[in-house]
């Protein structure tokens, strides 16, 4: 859709006229992550707009946990996805009267008890054990908890970077153990089973494979609704919508996932169901760039090599996925230093950091113009899954700055 391409081009020539104006200013090396907050607001407004009405668009806080980002999305969005006691204090924070859903394995007593005490809308519940911690907390609190039951499907599922379902995994119940756990439930006073949570993968590129995915979640859910007897008051249809670091002009299809929505899951949808996502890579990851400044180029093994300032330890996710993160060369035609400026024409470059290890790759033989020292390399698609993954304090770098955007009134912390 536009708003993914001419739109993210003046973003990001916004972003770059910011750098050199930062650049001028300093003289250590430049290294930020940059939020075109503009740009975050605009295409998640247009998100939310599009849903159709029985569906709800909550943001996943563990892509983006910065407390600027939460309160540039309070306002839009229909609540925020938790996954543990300290992202819903970093919630209640930044956004005191949103909706929070809970999810995640291995809940410990003190986050069920502060999700209570916070009034988290939702709970994911994702074992018979939590089943009976959650509920022995809420009798002794004598407060009443509405759940959904997470559960992992038996598939088939869509191919997707990540698989959380389908396969063995340490997310949600077991499908086969469904009959069990609805008896069960029906003993447990103080708990509201209020519907089912699927989040079965993570990183799906196919709109039309996600509109099956879904179709699948609401037969089913709807299935053991009548069997079991239970108000289907919510069915979450977890995230997955992905990011197409590959190709940043072929992204998940938006308006192709809208129209499935309101012409082919409309009709299973039940009257009095809505349909949550939480998603968070694919609300935050384009308005987030990583910039960094050229500190060596050389030559090792026939390989040519750039050494930037920062590295995985400060954006994590190209090492983590094992991919080549695209990038752009911002040229810095400065250089007061007396000696050469080391410079590759042409070429390919491996893009590494500082840190003592070989793994530290951003991207891997990739095809570039010029390339000098004291240049910056402008990583793009970087809003998610970045700094909040990284292991920020390895070998006790700097950390790098953080700007949160708001051109032409720019917002410094």
């Amino acid at each position: 859709m536009a708003l993914e391409t001419a739109a993210n081009r003046k973003e990001t020539e916004q972003i770059i006229s910011f750098i050199h104006e930062q650049k001028n200013k300093k003289t250590a090396p430049f290294c930020a992550y940059l939020h075109h907050m503009p740009g975050l607001r605009a295409s998640t407004q247009q998100r939310v707009q599009s849903l159709p009405d029985f569906a709800r668009l909550f943001y996943a806080v563990k892509a983006n946990s910065e407390s600027a980002i939460l309160q540039a999305l309070a306002p839009i969005v229909h609540g925020f996805e938790a996954a543990s006691l300290g992202e819903i204090e970093k919630i209640r924070q930044a956004a005191p009267n949103s909706k929070i859903l809970f999810g995640g394995p291995g809940k410990t007593e003190e986050e069920l008890e502060g999700a209570l005490r916070h009034h988290v809308h939702l709970i994911h519940v994702e074992s018979v054990h939590e089943l009976n911690k959650l509920h022995d907390i809420a009798k002794r609190h004598g407060q009443l908890a509405s759940v959904l039951l997470r559960i992992n499907l038996r598939g088939p599922l869509p191919a997707a970077t990540l698989a959380m379902g389908g396969r063995p995994t340490q997310f949600g119940i077991d499908e086969t153990q469904i009959d069990q756990v609805m008896q069960h439930v029906k003993e447990l006073s103080f708990l509201r089973v209020e519907g089912f949570h699927f989040h079965s993968l993570s990183n799906n590129l196919d709109a039309r494979e996600h509109i099956k995915l879904v179709q699948y979640y609401i037969r089913l859910a709807g299935e053991w609704a009548d069997k079991y007897d239970v108000k289907l008051n919510y069915l979450n249809a977890g995230g997955g919508l992905g990011v197409n670091y590959a190709d940043l002009d072929k992204q998940f299809n938006w308006d192709e996932f809208i129209n499935g929505l309101e012409h082919e899951v409309r009709s299973g949808i039940r009257p009095g169901t809505t349909l949550l996502f939480e998603c968070g890579r694919y609300i935050t990851a384009a308005a987030g760039y990583y910039a960094t400044e050229v500190m060596d180029i050389k030559q090792n093994h026939g390989k040519h090599y750039v050494i930037v300032r920062g590295g995985t330890h400060q954006f994590r996710l190209p090492s983590s996925w094992q991919h080549s993160h695209p990038f752009e060369v911002i040229a810095v035609e400065e250089w007061d230093y007396p000696y050469a400026r080391p410079v590759i024409e042409a070429g390919n470059v491996t893009v590494v950091g500082q840190l003592c290890t070989p793994k530290d790759v951003l991207a891997q033989d990739v095809a570039i113009k010029q390339v000098r020292a004291g240049d910056i390399l402008l990583f793009r698609y970087a809003g998610a899954y970045g700094w909040a993954i990284s292991h920020h304090d390895f070998l006790s770098h700097p950390h790098p700055a953080h700007y949160y955007l708001e051109p032409a009134t720019v917002s410094v912390p």
